[in-house]
């Protein structure tokens, strides 16, 4: 199908969503929460791409997938993201950590057969997850409202512009954009099997949201902003629900990574885990499309 025809009704969609949510409010949007009828409207059109399409790829793949293929699927793409958790790492100041992360990555890359094989686990470097959106709280730049993002899902003005510091580590990004015809159809092809797998590993965490929420957006809300802090801040927060709900170790979000980036909802995008006390595979609660 051509991707121009398939993006048209899904642009349409996700139009005609928020400007129902619009209209459909009659009350002014909360003061924490401004954005809410651009939020419930996205997040409306993430569920819905998620239902019908993300959703069902990803059980097809964990039927057919054998688990040492699924696990070694993501292990390679956990291994990229090392790339990026390191810079991020020195952004941060965190040197010793940087130290593991980058042990880490060299390690899986010669011994662990280009990532595939977690071998730097069996070292004692255990995985970190940080991103450029923890960077940038690190440094003192404030969250901002609550934004859902089409295909990605929770997330917030800093953590948009995170990322795009995610994308300028990330060296799938170059190869993307220097590369010939077959290396980018070669690397559409591998960004679309990390958002199916990383989708796949939300389904308990998808369950146990639903099952144990009556409103779904705003648990997604709290779930992610609490989870955030808890990055952020390497696990010190002074709220005692769960932070790992939305974490990047067992993601879901609003519809279509993120990367991270990935909550629970329909999206993938992101959430990392901080410092070593975080230390955990990777993944977060985004159901929300392509990291």
């Amino acid at each position: 199908m051509n991707m121009q025809n398939l993006n048209k009704p899904l642009l349409s969609s996700l139009i005609l969503s928020i400007t129902l949510a619009g209209c459909a409010s009659t009350t002014p949007p909360p003061p924490s929460d401004p954005w809410t009828g651009w939020n419930h409207g996205t997040q409306d059109f993430n569920d819905g791409l998620d239902k019908h399409i993300l959703k069902p790829l990803a059980q097809g793949y964990q039927y057919i997938t054998p688990t040492f293929v699924n696990d070694g699927i993501t292990n390679f793409f956990s291994n990229v993201n090392d790339i990026g958790v390191t810079f991020n790492d020195l952004f941060q100041l965190k040197f010793s950590q940087s130290g593991q992360d980058a042990s880490r990555f060299l390690i899986n890359t010669t011994a662990g057969a280009a990532g595939f094989i977690d071998v730097a686990n069996y070292f004692d470097l255990p995985k970190h997850n940080e991103d450029f959106g923890q960077t940038l709280g690190f440094w003192g730049v404030p969250s901002g409202n609550y934004l859902v993002l089409p295909f990605y899902g929770p997330s917030s003005p800093r953590d948009t512009l995170g990322l795009i510091g995610d994308a300028a580590l990330n060296p799938i990004t170059y190869v993307s954009i220097f590369g010939g015809g077959v290396v980018n159809a070669i690397t559409a092809g591998g960004r679309a099997v990390d958002v199916v797998d990383h989708r796949a590993e939300l389904m308990t965490k998808e369950k146990i949201l639903d099952e144990s929420t009556v409103d779904r957006y705003d648990s997604l809300k709290s779930s992610y902003q609490q989870n955030r802090e808890y990055l952020i801040n390497d696990g010190k927060t002074s709220n005692s629900t769960d932070p790992d709900l939305l974490d990047d170790s067992s993601d879901t979000s609003g519809s279509g990574k993120g990367k991270g980036g990935a909550s629970t909802g329909t999206g993938t995008g992101q959430s990392g885990s901080g410092s070593a006390t975080k230390a955990q595979p990777r993944k977060s609660l985004k159901l929300s499309a392509p990291k």
